[in-house]
């Protein structure tokens, strides 16, 4: 299995053409931005003060002018005509799995690759927290190539190059330090396996989702849901490998990929978002032009 590499993901960009993000809650008026906007907050940025006059929301009176200045001052605001996307990409050790076409670890590069193209081809800017098995990278958003370029390299940089030795909670760690650092009505993509979801990290995802348009992109393998065909196989670890035998350990398996499952479905349907499910076996830009919705051009 070939890893992604950065002359890839560069090339990307001619797949994302005519790709965008689709917008979960569009706003009824849609003319002061580049897309419709999908804020449940204000969604303004602000610009200036200026004297209050006769008309003006009182809620944008700025008190500490008004008490500097000696008469009524209010908050002008402009609004935001760039949506922020965050990209959450798990590229724990963890991920260095996969027994089709590519690793887990390299869908999430490849899928958050074309992702980003695909915002800043629409004039979004363009962000990500990526996590490894130990540490996380942010990279505050961006607007054009200067928000992709140091994302890819990043990717590529911190993709893992051998599995883990055990779970890692490094996806609920991600989710807390992203909290603070994401603007109300930005868009939030995470990719991951979600295999370590439980409920306080169900929580933490389900604060993001308040103001934010969350969405989650599952990350799978054959092997995670239909279990070890016939026969006896050796898994795990060098050092650390156990023997199992396939007909006899494919129902408990099964049972167990179907917990997985449920609870990811929980989570979904709690913050009323859909799953994109990215399968090992499957050509990453094959199953996210299924989800892109296709730009519409001027008559």
């Amino acid at each position: 299995m070939i890893a992604p590499n950065l002359e890839e993901l560069l090339a990307l960009r001619g797949a994302a053409q005519g790709l965008r993000l689709p917008s979960r809650r569009p706003a009824r008026d849609s003319h002061a931005g580049a897309h419709q906007s999908t804020q449940r907050g204000r969604g303004l940025e602000f610009q200036e003060v200026r004297p209050y006059v006769s008309g003006d929301d009182p809620r944008t009176i700025d008190w500490r002018v008004t008490a500097r200045r000696g008469r009524p001052h209010t908050k002008l605001f402009r609004e935001e005509r760039e949506r922020p996307v965050w990209l959450l990409a798990d590229l724990g050790g963890a991920m260095f799995f996969g027994t089709r076409r590519q690793l887990k670890s390299s869908v999430v590069v490849r899928a958050a690759a074309l992702v980003a193209w695909s915002a800043v081809l629409a004039g979004d800017r363009v962000g990500a927290l990526i996590a490894g098995s130990s540490s996380y990278r942010i990279l505050s958003p961006r607007a054009r190539e200067a928000g992709v370029l140091p994302l890819l390299a990043t990717l590529i940089h911190m993709q893992p190059t051998a599995p883990s030795s055990q779970p890692s909670d490094c996806m609920k760690d991600s989710v807390n330090a992203l909290m603070p650092l994401v603007h109300p009505g930005s868009m939030v993509i995470a990719l991951s396996d979600f295999a370590t979801l439980d409920s306080d990290t169900a929580a933490a995802w389900a604060a993001l989702a308040v103001h934010n348009d969350l969405r989650l992109f599952w990350v799978t393998d054959p092997l995670e849901s239909e279990g070890l065909p016939n026969g006896r196989f050796r898994i795990g670890l060098p050092g650390r490998s156990v023997s199992l035998d396939g007909s006899s350990t494919r129902s408990a398996w099964r049972a167990k990929w179907r917990e997985r499952e449920a609870k990811l479905e929980e989570l979904a349907h709690h913050i009323a978002t859909p799953v994109v499910r990215l399968d090992t076996s499957q050509p990453v830009e094959e199953a996210l032009r299924t989800v892109l919705a296709v730009r519409r051009t001027a008559a």
